[in-house]
């Protein structure tokens, strides 16, 4: 078996991008009881209460934002979204963007009731959109990564050919040749700690995704309950909302994100800034953390 320490590769990570590093940061795992039987599970960074709170992208978990929270050195909270890394089961389907942003409601509320600010990327970034419309209170500025309510399958089909993959694997080596295949401008060194934080090793030595273990009892995609839904009604809670608001856009190939979904939200939203990171694609916080961490910092204040 595998050893695993989720709290034993920061170093790396800093090395990796050249953050200085003078020992183990402060991070511990909480867990919310959600009233139902369920929970959701997040990595509180820092003594301080959380002036940042980090929503990850569909099939990931809480560990993306490791880089950018090294690098911003700030007290934040990283969620596992419902049916992500160590968090229980959605309500419905994981994709369900309006019963996600009901559960973490509940986590900032209790972990995070004080930040300055809200960070979703992908499908993060629609649950945090929801979550500005839903509770306004627990939002005080919204960060969007690479996302707008103008998502489409079609934009999205690359990281849906590789989430619809094969659902076990035989080896960590075969996780980690399909992943690669995915991710051709990411490191292997780094590709391997996300894996490690996000697949798990079953006793018979196979490996299964983190997210994967909750496929079986979500509504299928044709049910239309556990798909993402018509995010584009999204537009009217931006329209709706006066919450200061910042694009992050990824400018390789993979984002999706184009320039008519750019365009849409300035026209919608005239105060909404923009910022195009040229050497990111879709996953900024893995591409390009440390620019990422600049730019949020410098947003939040």
């Amino acid at each position: 078996m595998v050893e695993y320490d989720e709290f034993s590769m920061f170093a790396d990570n800093a090395s990796e991008h050249g953050i200085a590093y003078d020992g183990p940061p402060v991070v511990r795992r909480e867990s919310v009881d959600l009233g139902d039987g369920r929970h959701l599970s997040g990595l509180v960074w820092g003594t301080e209460s959380p002036e940042i709170v980090f929503f990850h992208g569909g099939a990931q978990n809480a560990h993306t934002w490791d880089t950018v929270a090294l690098a911003l050195g700030r007290p934040i909270l990283c969620l596992d979204l419902p049916g992500h890394g160590h968090s229980g089961s959605p309500a419905s389907g994981s994709r369900n963007v309006a019963r996600n942003a009901a559960d973490v409601a509940l986590a900032v509320e209790a972990l995070a009731p004080n930040a300055k600010a809200v960070v979703g990327m992908s499908m993060g970034g629609l649950t945090a959109i929801t979550l500005s419309g839903l509770r306004p209170d627990l939002v005080a500025k919204l960060v969007l990564v690479d996302i707008t309510p103008g998502v489409t399958a079609e934009k999205a089909q690359a990281i849906t050919a590789f989430v619809k993959g094969p659902e076990s694997f035989q080896s960590f080596d075969d996780l980690l040749a399909r992943t690669m295949e995915f991710n051709p401008t990411r490191t292997e060194a780094s590709l391997r700690r996300g894996i490690l934080h996000n697949a798990e090793q079953r006793p018979d030595g196979s490996w299964v995704w983190r997210y994967a273990r909750h496929r079986a009892n979500e509504p299928t995609e044709e049910s239309g309950d556990g798909a993402l839904d018509d995010v584009t009604k999204l537009w009217d809670v931006l329209d709706d909302s006066t919450t200061p608001l910042l694009l992050v856009r990824g400018m390789r190939s993979g984002s999706v994100v184009d320039d008519a979904d750019e365009a849409e939200l300035k026209q919608r939203r005239p105060d909404a800034e923009v910022i195009q990171v040229v050497e990111a694609g879709h996953s900024i916080q893995g591409d390009d953390p440390v620019r990422l961490a600049e730019i949020i910092d410098t947003f939040v204040g």
